[in-house]
This record gives C-alpha cells, sequence and structure tokens, in this order.
C-alpha cells in the first residue's frame, strides 16, 4: 500500500486497515481521518487522546509524505460480526483550539500574526511559519469562546479590510498560517472520472443598499393609534450591478465601521457577485492535496473548498473547487 499509519509511534497499523479516508473542507475546523480496523486478538487498546500518523507517498514523486501528523486519537466505536472491527476517528490537533474556551481583551492595532502568537505563547501551542498579515485590528473584545473562532475572527477582519486570506494548519512543524492558493505545486487535474460545473444565481447580489447604523428615532405619535412612529434607517448608499440581466436581488447591509457614503459605496461594491460557479471533481487521488489549495480545472485556476481522499493504491479523491472571490466572499467576508 501506498501510505502508512502509525499508532502510539511504534504499532504499524497498514495491514489491518479495511479502509481509511481523509476530509478537508474550508467549513472544516480540523483535518479529519475515519479509519476501518479489522482488529486482532492481539491489537493493543486503541484509546482517545492516543498519537496516529497517517503518511504517503505523493503522486507522482515516489518519496513519503506526512499526511495528517500529528494526528489525535477522539473517538473509537467497535463492533463484532464475523470479525472484530473498530472505527477510528482522527483529528489533527487543530481540534484542541475549537474544543478549548478563553477570554481577551486585545488592543486595536494588532495583527493577526501577533494575536496567534499570544494565543499560543499563552497555550503551549508550538507555531511552524507565520507571516505577517500586515492588517491592524481594531479592539476586540472576545468572551468565553474557542480559541480557533478568536484565530478565525481575526483572519476575517484581516480579509476584510485588505489584506490576504489565511487560514491555520497543522503541520508536523506546528500550527501554521497558510495563504490561500499559496501552494508552491499547483496541480492540473486532467484524469479524471467525472467533472463537473455549476453555475447558479443561488447567492447571487445586484442590487446593495447600505444602511447606517444610528438608531432609529420616534419622529411623532400616529393621530389614530397614538403610538410612536420610527423614521427608516438611514441610507448610505445604494450600488446596483447587473439589475438588467440577472434582475434584482437586494441585500440589505450594515456595518458599524462606516461612517461615510464613500465608504458605504465601497463596501457595496464589495457585496455585489452575478452567476455563483462551483466545480466537482473525482479522479486518481493527489494525496497532498488540501481545502485552500489552487488547483487548475479546464485551464480555470480555482481554491479547492473541500476534498475527500480515499487512500490506496491507487488512491480516489473527490473534491469541489471555485473562484479566489468566491472563496473570499463566502469564507471571509460571510457574503454567501
Amino acid at each position: 500500500m501506498s501510505y502508512e499509519v502509525i499508532y502510539k509511534d511504534k504499532y504499524y497499523l497498514r495491514e489491518l486497515i479495511e479502509s481509511i479516508s481523509l476530509k478537508d473542507s474550508l467549513d472544516q475546523i480540523s483535518y479529519r481521518a475515519d479509519i476501518i480496523l479489522n482488529v486482532p486478538a492481539s491489537m493493543p487498546v486503541v484509546d482517545p487522546a492516543e498519537t496516529i500518523r497517517i503518511s504517503g507517498v505523493q503522486y507522482q514523486m515516489f518519496s513519503w509524505h506526512p499526511l495528517l501528523d500529528p494526528g489525535v486519537v477522539w473517538e473509537t466505536n467497535s463492533g463484532r460480526s464475523s470479525t472484530k472491527k473498530l472505527d477510528v476517528l482522527v483529528y489533527d490537533r487543530t481540534i484542541y483550539l475549537d474544543r478549548s474556551e478563553d477570554e481577551y481583551l486585545l488592543p486595536a492595532g494588532q495583527t493577526a500574526s501577533q494575536r496567534l502568537r499570544k494565543y499560543a505563547a499563552d497555550w503551549g501551542i508550538k507555531l511552524s511559519t507565520v507571516p505577517d498579515t500586515g492588517i491592524k485590528l481594531k479592539k476586540a473584545v472576545y468572551r468565553a469562546q474557542s480559541i480557533y473562532k478568536m484565530i478565525t475572527s481575526d483572519l476575517q477582519e484581516t480579509a476584510k479590510a485588505g489584506g490576504g486570506m489565511f487560514i491555520p494548519r497543522m503541520t508536523p512543524s506546528g500550527l501554521e498560517l497558510f495563504k490561500i492558493g499559496s501552494n508552491s505545486t499547483v496541480w492540473e487535474l486532467e484524469a479524471a472520472e467525472q467533472v463537473s460545473r455549476t453555475r447558479t444565481l443561488e447567492g447571487a447580489v445586484t442590487k446593495v443598499k447600505v444602511l447606517g447604523t444610528q438608531d432609529r428615532a420616534a419622529t411623532g405619535r400616529n393621530k389614530k393609534s397614538g403610538n410612536s412612529e420610527e423614521a427608516p434607517t438611514p441610507v448610505l448608499a445604494i450600488v446596483t450591478g447587473e439589475t438588467g440581466k440577472l434582475g434584482t436581488l437586494q441585500r440589505m447591509v450594515q456595518d458599524e465601521d462606516v461612517k461615510t457614503a464613500a465608504a458605504a459605496k465601497q463596501l457595496g461594491q464589495s457585496w455585489l457577485a452575478g452567476i455563483q460557479e462551483m466545480y466537482s471533481f473525482s479522479g486518481i487521488d493527489i494525496n497532498t492535496l488540501r481545502a485552500g489549495d489552487a488547483t487548475v480545472i479546464d485551464g480555470l485556476e480555482l481554491i479547492v473548498t473541500s476534498i475527500t481522499h480515499e487512500l490506496g493504491d491507487p488512491g480516489h479523491m473527490q473534491l469541489e473547487a471555485a473562484s479566489l472571490d468566491y472563496v473570499k466572499r463566502r469564507y471571509f467576508l460571510n457574503y454567501g
């Protein structure tokens, strides 16, 4: 087999594996492995919190590469028919950042990189590559929420302010900030079993009304009912896109940081979106491909948004991909 699974750094499980899949997504907190083992009587107990490492031979490179390393056993489920089977759920160690909560009061002027180093120092997290995200962030008050949510909030604010798009990834050398689409090898996916392209108006926005954030004020009393009437929310800008071609699909937007008509117009422009496109691909596995990586399908450079690797000889993968603009809108600006 072209992969290896090692439990507790000493038990080699490859010959016991019935199936193994790796799943990664921009919606997903942690890289995940689902393993089904045929368990002999001599097999040691697989316990949650123990280490599992998964590696594989790289596609077309014939060298071993860590795929999910380090991983942690999160859950096991055993059953018996003619043979005992064990289902093992494994995550990379970013799962601990999501399952652990804290509170932080963070001053204005810090970057997401600086804040990540602060979290890492407080929580004893080993860091790998942490590029300078560049954008100085607003003051943040994080109350009783997961460390992972704090990190992603900082990264979303960075992208919203015009900075790059980064995601946290756990690697053998520690936690890194990976810039979306910055993978050194960009695979052109040609050996396909199936490629499909979905084009939809779902998620399209052709008109945006940007509202102010001041409180509605009572303007008088209704003469018949005596109830207070409220003034409509002030409109800072109305931005129109492809209404003639696609019809009117209007969104109402408010942002407490937008105070001027010019800023409101810029915000409105960022919300405009035409026909949305997504690609799906299935074919021979490229086991090092991750969500957030750039790839090429039908001559277009796209970003992998989700991927499942079925490891084997040969392996098989299924993925979805979209444009960089789509990824920014949906995963970083929350415009999806």
